[in-house]
């Protein structure tokens, strides 16, 4: 009998430390129910590269953007193609990055400074060429080469080894769906408060009375109820929700995942928005 399929939540930092590391949730999916395994922390983008290419078998949901508006691609003139765009922004330093997308953004509107993917607005989530709080646009160059370098599929944008697959998730968008806006993590901590405390309990609830449009549960031990709850910077929490958006994702199943039949091939598509 093969082994159950493994999960993965990923809440990524573009810059990780052992300080701030990249966090992976692992599980599996049984029985309507999101089985969390084991957190596992990552404090090198050279060592996340190596557990991407490892072999294994697993679906995956990454929190960072994996492409670029449209409009900002056209506009500057770079490749078209998924790839193409992506293997030149991948060449460009992030310093030539943040002077070129603030020349973008410095030439419109005040309301209207950013360029959005077609999702954005829906799903709550951050224009990916957003530079600063949070530097999605970062997140995406230190990413998406070693996803391409580790030969991961990435369905509807770039077909790979079909066992490894890894989707955009956005953790916000579960989280706002169960507390609404109220704040539950930072990484200051003078901002570290009760009330934060309070809202991870209820979004921990939540998720495991499985509270939300996905209908599914999440399994959690006493221990790592603990841990989840007392993570004020909230990594390992978004990790938990990617995780579950992951096994929403596997009950979709391939080809799509329960991405849309049709969504921009340069943009990308968020799993579930």
């Amino acid at each position: 009998m093969a082994p159950p399929l493994l999960l993965v939540g990923c809440d990524f930092s573009s810059s990780p430390t052992a300080r701030k590391p990249i966090v992976l949730a692992l599980g599996q999916f049984a029985g309507g129910r999101v089985l969390l395994s084991r957190l596992e922390k990552i404090d090198s983008l050279e060592a996340f590269g190596r557990w991407l290419a490892q072999p294994g078998s697993w679906i995956g949901c990454f929190d960072f953007p994996f492409g670029l508006p449209r409009e900002l691609v056209e506009h500057l003139g770079w490749p078209l193609q998924w790839r193409e765009c992506i293997e030149h922004y991948a060449g460009l330093s992030r310093a030539t990055i943040r002077t070129t997308f603030a020349a973008f953004c410095d030439a419109r509107p005040v309301g209207g400074k950013f360029a959005h993917r077609a999702f954005d607005r829906q799903a709550g989530s951050s224009p990916s060429m957003k530079w600063v709080n949070p530097p999605v646009a970062y997140m995406l160059h230190a990413a998406l080469p070693l996803l391409l370098a580790a030969d991961v599929d990435l369905p509807g944008l770039h077909a790979g080894d079909a066992s490894r697959v890894a989707l955009e998730a956005y953790p916000g968008l579960l989280a706002r769906e169960l507390i609404g806006r109220r704040s539950y993590k930072s990484d200051d901590k003078a901002r570290q408060t009760p009330e934060r405390l309070i809202a991870r309990k209820d979004l921990l609830h939540a998720l495991e009375l499985g509270a939300t449009r996905l209908e599914l549960r999440l399994k959690l031990t006493n221990a790592q109820r603990d841990t989840l709850i007392q993570d004020a910077s909230g990594d390992c929490l978004d990790a938990v929700l990617c995780l579950t958006q992951a096994a929403w994702a596997a009950r979709q199943g391939a080809p799509r995942y329960g991405l849309p039949e049709q969504f921009d091939p340069l943009e990308g598509w968020i799993v579930s928005a």
